[in-house]
């Protein structure tokens, strides 16, 4: 795998950042603002390991637990009805999630590939 390459890394970082910076176009309720902004910085941060260091399955999986997380976050944060918000969780959540479950099974490969070819 080469750095920088690939496109579920980019669309992570893409949806992370519009989770983000969602906050400054939509209503937001109670700590919505501070749940959208956090996970959607996290997400902009395991994009970019992932797009610096292909090949980490656990920073795979952890990427997902963060898209996850925003996806479930209007339901946990009790913000469900302040529309915008919850789509702006929503939908970048759950698309990083997707794509995220899409590279897992690449970098797991490219893992072993290169760790068990290190012991031979």
């Amino acid at each position: 795998m080469k750095k920088w390459t690939r496109w579920q890394d980019w669309t992570v970082v893409a949806a992370g950042a519009y989770a983000a910076l969602s906050v400054l176009w939509t209503r937001q309720e109670g700590s919505s603002t501070a749940i959208m902004v956090i996970l959607g910085v996290l997400l902009v941060i395991g994009g970019a390991v992932n797009l610096a260091m292909p090949g980490m399955p656990a920073a795979e999986w952890g990427q997902a637990i963060v898209a996850a997380a925003l996806l479930l976050a209007p339901w946990v944060g009790n913000f469900t009805s302040a529309t915008g918000a919850a789509w702006s969780a929503w939908i970048p959540g759950g698309v990083a999630l997707v794509v995220t479950a899409l590279a897992i099974k690449p970098s797991t490969e490219e893992y072993r590939h290169h760790h068990v070819a290190s012991t031979h």
